[in-house]
C-alpha cells in the first residue's frame, strides 16, 4: 500500500535534551524505547519500541513480575511507581531492592 511507512518496532526521532545513549531508555514525549545507537541532542536517533529490555531501575525498589512499569523522566529510570510517571511497560520478572535493571516488555508508548 502506498500510504505505508514502516512497521514501527524501530522509530526514528530526534534526541532529545542531553542526547541519547545506546541501550537507554529515552521519553519524547509519549513516544518511549530503548536507543539502538548513541545520538547527541537534536541528532537522529533510532528508538526500539517494542521487545523485552533490561532497563536501569531505581535504587532500592522492588518490581513484581506482572507489574506496571513507569518511567521516572528525571531520574532516567524505571520505577514502580505511577505517581509523576508514566508507563512505559510490564515487568515480566521481579526484581529486587538490589537488583539495577527490571525486565520490562515494552508498550510501545507511554501511558
Amino acid at each position: 500500500m502506498k500510504n505505508f511507512i514502516q512497521a514501527g518496532g524501530t522509530i526514528t526521532a530526534t534526541a532529545p535534551v542531553g542526547g541519547a545513549t545506546s541501550g537507554a531508555g529515552v521519553l519524547i514525549d509519549h513516544l518511549f524505547g530503548v536507543a539502538a545507537i548513541t545520538a547527541a541532542e537534536g541528532d537522529d536517533v533510532e528508538l526500539v519500541t517494542e521487545g523485552v529490555f533490561d532497563i536501569a531501575k531505581e535504587a532500592g525498589a522492588s518490581m513484581t513480575a506482572g507489574a506496571p512499569a513507569y518511567w521516572d523522566a528525571a531520574a532516567k529510570q524505571a520505577t514502580p511507581t505511577a505517581t509523576d510517571n508514566v508507563r512505559i511497560g510490564t515487568a515480566i520478572v521481579a526484581s529486587g531492592a538490589g537488583d539495577p535493571t527490571a525486565r520490562v516488555k515494552l508498550l510501545g508508548h507511554a501511558l
